[in-house]
């Protein structure tokens, strides 16, 4: 028996088959390119191996509730060709076999509480700081959703005084997305985040933003650790800088022992990466 994966990523789409343990055992990537462009090659890698089970982690905005007539589908999106797309459909009707979908964070979130830094916790948060930035939530032991799934990236936060660089986001001019994500520090430099100097001044505060970000999910969802991961935190260097402002932002107004030691509140993704295709693989 075996079961199938897929990360769907703004860039590349990342698939995978797992053994009946769910090990897996095989992956590719396919560029995203268009719906017709990517999908058919995806449903010939899957059906090579007569998959029972499809978990898929998507990026979005998607519809991820199962009781939607539009359940799996993609929906306001700056991909506009995936826009409307049901990837549920797709793969349901390719495949006759289970398929099940969420957000891409959502599933990163799932593998890191059963298998990376959020293991043996009864609640937590993966947060990614990418190109986007995004957010999956585990309470009482299972994936918040709800009427749809959380926008952990757009809550807005007060911006520093001086810094009134337009921000990136186009619904709003002061969420973290906009002011705190890879294209934002683009704007700021002119540069790439993994060209930016470790002592250029933007990481400052890059750091202020995100601490600012955690305060609020801390006080939102009373999680008892927060991951980091995305293209933006490899820069490890920023670990130290967001947990001395989240102390200094939290004013000690929780007064909980997981809060007071934040080397072990605030961590980085402890799956190389891999969180996103193993939580997929285990949706299910």
């Amino acid at each position: 028996m075996y079961y199938g994966a897929l990360e769907a990523g703004g860039t590349k789409m990342v698939c995978a088959i797992g053994d009946a343990d769910k090990n897996i055992i095989d992956r590719i990537s396919i560029p995203t390119g268009t719906p017709d462009q990517s999908v058919p090659a995806m449903i010939d890698y899957f059906k090579k191996y007569d998959i029972s089970a499809l978990g898929i982690g998507t990026f979005g905005p998607a519809d991820v509730n199962p009781n939607s007539p539009t359940y799996g589908s993609i929906m306001r999106s700056p991909k506009k060709a995936w826009e409307g797309f049901s990837l549920y459909k797709a793969f349901t009707d390719a495949l006759s076999c289970l398929v099940v979908v969420d957000t891409d964070v959502n599933a990163a979130a799932w593998g890191e509480y059963l298998y990376g830094a959020l293991k043996g916790l009864n609640s937590g948060m993966y947060l990614t700081v990418g190109t986007g930035i995004g957010g999956g939530i585990i309470s009482d032991g299972r994936l918040i959703h709800g009427m749809e799934h959380p926008e952990t990236g757009h809550i807005l936060i007060p911006r520093r005084t001086g810094d009134d660089i337009p921000c990136t986001c186009r619904f709003h001019q002061s969420c973290v997305e906009g002011l705190a994500s890879g294209p934002m520090l683009e704007r700021r430099t002119g540069m790439k985040g993994k060209d930016i100097p470790a002592d250029s001044p933007v990481w400052d505060l890059e750091a202020f933003y995100i601490a600012e970000a955690l305060v609020n999910y801390t006080m939102c969802y009373s999680v008892e650790r927060i991951v980091l991961g995305g293209g933006v935190m490899d820069n490890k260097f920023l670990f130290p800088m967001i947990r001395n402002y989240y102390t200094e932002l939290l004013s000690g107004y929780i007064d909980m022992p997981q809060v007071k030691d934040t080397d072990t509140y605030i961590v980085p993704a402890g799956l190389e990466g891999n969180q996103g295709i193993i939580g997929a693989m285990n949706l299910f």
